[in-house]
């Protein structure tokens, strides 16, 4: 009986958890930057979309709201993936610290650590709103970031 119970609860806590999608914390040196950017350019693409389809759907003369509600939980879900890929992947391991005597690399570090504060803002912002004003800041910001850290053109990737 309690062998049940627990494969019960197990499968229940199995379906509830949330999906991470950054990459992990084990320092297994498997990374790949570009795909990291170009994820992030996606989600960008993907939260416009669904800016644009709430505000087609609101406004419409007869409002599908149950339609708009998946469209903000998707615009929700792809800022988190975006936040997650900056914390998670680009703060906490691949942007390392500078030794301020070492005014180029000081200089880089706190310009890439303002590019990603800047994207979580914006991120945070386009959760809050409809605005795409936030998705041209987001791919300015990637791009920038992009140009910064990897030494490759600004361009969006992602369409």
């Amino acid at each position: 009986m309690n062998r049940a119970v627990t494969a019960i609860l197990v499968c229940l806590l199995a379906a509830t958890a949330s999906t991470v999608w950054a990459h992990c914390q084990v320092p297994c040196g498997i990374y790949n930057d570009p795909a990291r950017l170009v994820l992030m350019e996606e989600n960008v693409t993907t939260i416009e979309k669904s800016m644009k389809q709430i505000q087609e759907l609101t406004t419409a003369k007869k409002a599908n709201v149950n339609q708009a509600v998946r469209w903000v939980l998707n615009k929700e879900q792809h800022a988190d993936e975006l936040m997650d890929i900056v914390t998670y992947y680009f703060l906490t391991q691949r942007i390392k610290p500078a030794d301020p005597s070492d005014k180029k690399a000081y200089a880089k570090y706190l310009h890439e650590l303002t590019l990603l504060h800047g994207m979580m803002v914006h991120a945070m912002k386009a959760k809050q709103t409809t605005d795409v004003e936030h998705c041209n800041a987001l791919r300015k910001l990637i791009g920038e970031f992009r140009q910064s850290y990897l030494g490759e053109p600004k361009g969006l990737r992602a369409k």
